[in-house]
């Protein structure tokens, strides 16, 4: 059976909780994950979520900021998250779906504006972040594992991937220095970029748009921090993927968009 996963970074689920809800009655996934979630897990809406359909989820939200969900049509198995870098800042979530698919869930830190690890202590935190994801990925790696990798992973890595390569160069999400990270955490995982695999990477693409910006859509000036990636056990089954770039018009949207990629999951 085929199933669908889709991610977003929702910049506050109570807020656009009503966004989430048109996208899931719109675009029905079996599987959504959430990031910057910023409420605490008593806080979250789950009822709402639960008469959707969404009746199993696995939680991790702390007051104003971060946090991340997973909120499933279908059973959940084995769930948890780890900490990183010794901060209990809500960052990761994993499940095991039918199929034995393991399915995490990652908001990267976003950096701060400043691409030097020695003058901004958010920098520094990402660049140990990534340090840390790639090297669990080496312990964890098996070859016959399916795993699937999502979320707001806060770098842009493909020339194509934002809106001007040359001039991003020397901006958080798109230097250098994240770019070999990120793929160090993907070769770590014999990862496959799952919407890449549908879009070739001389296409322009993007999952984000500021909200500094007077006309989103005319000055087009995005970049592609939301990602899914699978393991070679689940390449064959890749069937289609999207990103959903009209909701970033909707009414008080989020500045991401929700990306989503449909797998023969296996399931019986």
């Amino acid at each position: 059976m085929a199933i669908t996963v889709a991610t977003w970074n929702i910049n506050s689920v109570r807020l656009r909780l009503d966004m989430v809800l048109r996208f899931l009655q719109e675009k029905r996934p079996d599987v959504l994950c959430l990031q910057e979630t910023k409420a605490i897990d008593d806080a979250f809406p789950s009822k709402a979520f639960a008469e959707a359909g969404y009746r199993h989820r696995i939680i991790r939200g702390m007051k104003s900021y971060n946090g991340v969900a997973i909120l499933s049509k279908l059973p959940l198995e084995n769930v948890g998250g780890h900490v990183w870098c010794g901060k209990d800042d809500c960052r990761h979530v994993f499940a095991t779906l039918p199929g034995g698919i393991e399915l995490h869930n990652f908001y990267i830190p976003a950096g701060g504006d400043i691409p030097d690890p020695v003058e901004n202590t958010k920098f520094a935190h990402k660049l140990a972040f990534l340090d840390e994801t790639r090297d669990w990925l080496l312990r964890e790696r098996r070859p016959d594992r399916p795993m699937i990798l999502v979320g707001d992973l806060n770098i842009a890595p493909l020339e194509h991937d934002v809106w001007s390569h040359k001039q991003l160069l020397g901006v958080v999400s798109h230097t250098p220095i994240e770019v070999e990270k990120l793929t160090e955490i993907q070769a770590a995982g014999d990862w496959i970029d799952a919407v890449r695999h549908f879009v070739p990477a001389d296409q322009k693409l993007y999952s984000w748009w500021s909200y500094r910006a007077r006309d989103w859509a005319e000055a087009d000036r995005g970049r592609r921090l939301d990602h899914i990636w699978v393991t070679p056990p689940l390449k064959s089954g890749l069937q289609r993927a999207e990103i959903l770039r009209e909701a970033r018009g909707w009414t008080q949207p989020s500045d991401h968009v929700p990306v989503l990629v449909t797998l023969d999951g296996g399931i019986a």
